[in-house]
């Protein structure tokens, strides 16, 4: 069954022009047909199609149901975008798929990509979402400077907004003592992991985010691109907190 989104469900029961071509015009649903519906934050609704317009197509609402998430923790990846946007778009797309909640590109100071489009990111994690039937859609931020991040996220910016029991990590490459990230999250606790360009934070940025209270980490043996550490990190918090 296909999921459609619909984030006005509760003052509108009309699909969105796109969705209704989809619904209508490709997927050649008909009146009586019934469809799948999300709000994008958990509730899944069960309706039927009233008038199967492509522009506009109609439904009312059999049954709701609230979803509960496959993992118990908000995890929030902030990540350098890759110099070829693809990368960055399947890393996005996957993370979607994973369970992802936040996301956040990071400007860095050996980031190659400085400028991005978020209304095509946007669309790729709509689209990721639906086909993984993922009610809950994450949320994108703006790209974001590392500088400005750590005055986000720092410990006593952390403590003034309450979150300060959020484990944060830094994942980087340099030969300092640092664990691996599997061995250090905590089940429960939501998380924030700091992923960086092709060259890596450099090594005044990991001092800063240490200094900030986030933690050194590892992502395995294996030296790995941004795109697949940013997946990888994703995975491994999920799986532990399923």
């Amino acid at each position: 069954m296909y999921l459609f989104y619909t984030p006005d469900i509760e003052s509108s029961h009309f699909l969105s022009e796109e969705e209704s071509a989809h619904c209508v015009r490709v997927l050649r649903y008909d009146r009586g047909d019934e469809i799948l519906l999300t709000d994008g934050r958990g509730t899944t609704y069960q309706a039927r199609i009233t008038n199967p317009h492509p522009r506009h197509c109609e439904f009312e609402v059999l049954s709701q149901e609230k979803q509960i998430k496959t993992h118990n923790i908000y995890l929030h990846v902030a990540i350098a975008p890759t110099k070829n946007i693809e990368r960055l778009e399947w890393m996005v797309e996957k993370c979607t798929e994973i369970g992802v909640d936040e996301i956040t590109p990071l400007l860095c100071r050996f980031s190659e990509r400085k400028h991005l489009r978020n209304d095509r990111l946007e669309k790729i994690i709509l689209s990721a979402a639906k086909q993984s039937l993922t009610p809950y859609l994450p949320k994108l931020n703006p790209l974001t400077d590392f500088a400005t991040l750590m005055e986000m996220y720092g410990d006593e910016a952390m403590r003034r907004k309450g979150e300060d029991t959020m484990d944060k990590f830094i994942a980087h490459c340099y030969k300092d003592e640092k664990r691996e990230l599997k061995d250090v999250l905590r089940k429960g606790k939501d998380v924030l992991i700091l992923i960086g360009p092709e060259g890596d934070f450099s090594e005044q940025e990991v001092e800063q985010a240490i200094a900030q209270g986030f933690v050194p980490v590892g992502l395995g043996r294996s030296r790995l691109r941004t795109e697949t550490a940013g997946v990888v990190a994703c995975h491994t918090a999920v799986l532990l907190n399923e």
